[in-house]
């Protein structure tokens, strides 16, 4: 079973930026991508983003496109979630997820999530 840490939420003024780290025990195997989740208070859990950590392929959802950055170090067995020009509809609980591709229902483990706040 694949381990993964969160860390980077917290609170932060609408326009400004934050960076979600998830560490994972390792990649290979049936690790080969990380995707960042949300879930929004009264709203169902939504896809955000996704890397592939074997070729650098990313997704993103709509609503955060030009806004976010995704990247992985490799080296480090972590990925970034950069997320600038936040607004107060980013407000969420994030969690990142271990899968072997960037698909919806592949993911395996989960983070333990990290708050993310915007205050307007």
């Amino acid at each position: 079973e694949v381990q993964l840490v969160e860390s980077g939420g917290g609170l932060v003024q609408a326009g400004g930026s934050l960076r979600l780290s998830c560490a994972a025990s390792r990649f290979g195997f049936d690790v080969n991508a990380i995707g960042w989740f949300r879930q929004a208070p009264g709203k169902e859990r939504e896809g955000v983003s996704c890397i592939s950590t074997s070729d650098g392929n990313t997704y993103y959802v709509d609503s955060v496109k030009g806004r976010f950055t995704i990247s992985s170090d490799n080296a480090k067995n972590t990925v970034y979630l950069q997320m600038n020009s936040l607004k107060p509809e980013d407000t969420a609980v994030y969690y990142c997820a271990a899968a072997s591709l960037c698909w919806p229902g592949a993911y395996d483990n989960w983070g333990q999530g990290t708050q993310v706040t915007v205050s307007s």
